[in-house]
């Protein structure tokens, strides 16, 4: 199994701790990733990065589909995949209604549909076997629609082509694993239970199955999101994450429309799910995080002294065996926990 490196977004500073992805480097972690919002971009903090690191792959967790198009996208893999000597990875993800009609101004349509039309699109382009057209119900090339010139004409990229840049998705909806599972070379679900993977591994499949070909996991990345709370004192390491999951099921989203609060209940947290995201609409944003179970925490992250951390470890390690988990994409700020990780993982 490797491990990732999660950076997230910045706040009003754009701040990238490079000791600490040398750091990373050094110690044989795989990836580092950068994240977009609507602050800092993530494209920016991944050039950066590679332009700074030797060996390390850098993605992005996630761009933003709405905010680029898929063309945009595949020029800016191509040119950091020519530049970086193929380290960098594309994660993609559709973001939330919210900030994609809100902050891009632009409809959030269909997000399936665009995951699947933006791929199909960035490997006709990567691939260079030709000049690309795509008449989709989202995206087409040349688009002929009204306020076009009609004089727009089918173009093959400049660059040297570069099917092989693995591209992941955002996804934790069966719809969008499904669609991952079809399309994509990896998956980020936001957290997971590495013990259920039946939660996203029924649709991957599905996925698989449409893809045809053999496609399985050995062909693909189960990547999820995995934060760490070090701490001797247990249930000060338990607090220090619940605001995290608090935000995520109570927060992200509406209160007919949040994806992460539909996916706590596949989970098995449906009442509580609904207790936090009551309050936190409500405001009462410290009451919806105390009310984030223990279990689910410790199900989804891992929680409390190093000892306590190792022997969580041993299910992950068993869902790496069975190739259910690829990468573990590890939420931490600390050498010292990454010191840890990097002797019982690599």
């Amino acid at each position: 199994m490797k491990l990732g490196l999660l950076l997230g977004y910045s706040g009003k500073n754009v701040h990238i701790p490079i000791d600490l992805i040398r750091q990373a480097e050094s110690m044989g972690f795989d990836s580092v990733w950068t994240a977009e919002a609507y602050g800092n971009d993530a494209v920016t903090a991944a050039t950066w990065i590679l332009a700074q690191t030797d060996k390390i792959r850098v993605g992005t967790a996630i761009m933003q589909m709405p905010a680029r198009t898929p063309a945009m996208c595949a020029m800016t893999a191509m040119s950091l995949n020519q530049l970086s000597g193929g380290r960098f990875i594309v994660g993609l993800g559709a973001s939330g209604p919210q900030v994609v009609e809100g902050w891009h101004g632009v409809p959030y349509g269909k997000p399936v549909t665009r995951t699947k039309e933006y791929i199909e699109i960035m490997r006709k382009i990567m691939s260079r076997e030709g000049p690309v057209e795509y008449n989709g119900s989202i995206y087409q090339m040349p688009n002929k629609g009204e306020g076009t010139t009609g004089l727009g004409k089918p173009l093959k990229s400049i660059l040297e082509g570069a099917p092989d840049i693995p591209i992941y998705t955002a996804s934790i909806t069966p719809a969008g694993l499904r669609c991952a599972g079809e399309v994509a070379d990896g998956v980020f679900p936001v957290w997971m239970n590495p013990d259920r993977y039946d939660v996203l591994g029924n649709s991957i499949q599905e996925g698989f199955d449409r893809a045809g070909g053999g496609k399985s996991l050995k062909d693909f990345d189960v990547a999820p999101f995995v934060s760490v709370s070090m701490n001797d004192d247990v249930d000060v390491a338990f607090d220090a994450l619940r605001p995290w999951l608090a935000l995520y099921i109570g927060g992200m989203g509406a209160r007919d429309k949040n994806f992460y609060n539909d996916y706590a209940t596949r989970l098995g947290y449906g009442d509580e799910a609904k207790v936090i995201q009551d309050l936190y609409l409500e405001g009462k944003k410290d009451e919806a995080a105390a009310h984030v179970p223990n279990q689910l925490l410790d199900e989804v992250a891992l929680v409390g002294p190093a000892g306590r951390i190792r022997e969580r470890l041993q299910a992950w390690k068993e869902a790496g065996k069975r190739g259910e988990v690829g990468s573990m994409l590890l939420g931490v700020g600390d050498p010292a926990v990454m010191e840890l990780f990097a002797q019982e993982m690599l």
